[in-house]
């Protein structure tokens, strides 16, 4: 039984959805010309802070949300195909492609949620760009990891939750957008609940209380959680565990292709200055032709994992760890490749090349970052 069928509708006040741009009522982009035409003029405003609501509104209309959703996808399920466009996306921008993982990885969660309600109302939603969200389980996975306590309580009542507690650095969120997040209940039943929230429930409040050294732009904030009710027609997960079982190769996979965009971006920057400075650059080691070579090996075991996501083998999920742990060390490999090889001129404001170093430590950083994944990869040896 599930529990769409058993939970009251959520209720919330009336807000009006974001006005999407008339370009998206009319044509279907094709996303190679977005990225020229719509993200490359960009990108530095979006490092500064510009959040590009309307481009991620064309990223979706372009398919790059639903490969991966075999319900939303005519030609089924297809992680590659998303990591592909991602990867894309990254080379020109990572803090756009960021943002696609993160609207990629709650549309996963839903995916793959036994709650119809939420696969009828919203997902059609998510995979088309019409609506935006974010994942806010960066603190929960450390949490199942053993590094951090969960942030999130929640209290049961009839028809749902009462939520309290703070997230920070929740990304690409806004007015009427929508995140995955999980809390604790207490109680005669203590369990761990994954929930699908709506930006303008009562109760929750959005804060920007910090400044970012770029990626500004990725609609990064603070989640403050005063008696917020969930009704449970919006619950995804009760209890989570076996859930995440079911997502947690596919959230990690997908990230792959942050990296693998930021590899390719900083290859190119060392290609475009091999006519100038290749007599000298010879001497730098993680030459472009080097980095290639590792990078389309990364490229094709990507492909190989994504066909087989929800292989419950420990030894496979391992896999997609160790490729997202070899992803964030190439990333960095090749942003101070990219430096050397550019040289004073990718010291200067706004340069391509300490953007990438930039986006390449996010890479590293971002959950599950490198000492998580080494982490977790020792535990699964062991």
């Amino acid at each position: 039984m599930t529990l769409a069928t058993q939970a009251p509708v959520a209720t919330r006040p009336d807000v009006a959805p974001p006005e999407v741009p008339s370009f998206l009522k009319t044509e279907t982009p094709d996303l190679d010309t977005v990225i020229r035409r719509a993200l490359k003029p960009k990108v530095i405003a979006i490092d500064h802070g510009e959040y590009p609501a309307d481009l991620l509104h064309e990223i979706g209309a372009a398919g790059a949300y639903r490969h991966h959703l075999a319900t939303q996808n005519p030609a089924g399920m297809d992680i590659a195909a998303a990591i592909d466009d991602m990867d894309r996306i990254s080379a020109e921008c990572m803090s756009t492609g960021f943002m696609t993982w993160c609207q990629d990885a709650v549309a996963w969660y839903v995916e793959n949620a036994d709650n119809q309600h939420l696969k009828d109302t919203v997902l059609p939603k998510l995979a088309s760009g019409e609506l935006l969200g974010g994942t806010a389980l960066s603190n929960p996975m450390k949490y199942f990891a053993g590094i951090e306590d969960i942030l999130l309580h929640g209290e049961e009542t009839d028809d749902g939750f009462i939520v309290n507690g703070n997230l920070p650095w929740i990304s690409n969120l806004g007015e009427s957008h929508v995140f995955g997040s999980i809390f604790h209940v207490k109680g005669e039943h203590p369990r761990d609940v994954m929930a699908l929230v709506h930006t303008d429930t009562p109760g929750l409040t959005l804060k920007q209380l910090v400044e970012f050294t770029g990626m500004e732009g990725t609609g990064t904030y603070a989640l403050f959680f005063e008696d917020v009710f969930i009704a449970k027609n919006e619950i995804m997960a009760d209890p989570v565990g076996p859930f995440l079982n079911r997502i947690k190769a596919g959230f990690v996979l997908l990230q792959a292709g942050m990296a693998t965009g930021v590899i390719e971006g900083c290859i190119r920057l060392c290609e475009d200055v091999e006519p100038r400075l290749g007599h000298v650059n010879c001497y730098l080691d993680d030459r472009p032709d080097e980095l290639r070579e590792a990078l389309e090996d990364a490229r094709a075991l990507v492909r190989d994992l994504a066909q087989d996501v929800h292989n419950p083998d420990p030894a496979y999920f391992r896999q997609v760890l160790e490729l997202r742990l070899a992803g964030s060390e190439l990333a960095l490999r090749a942003a101070n490749s990219a430096m050397l090889h550019t040289g004073a001129n990718g010291y200067l404001v706004d340069a391509p090349a300490q953007r990438k170093l930039r986006e390449a430590y996010f890479v590293a950083i971002v959950t599950p970052a490198i000492k998580h994944l080494r982490k977790e990869i020792e535990a699964l040896i062991d």
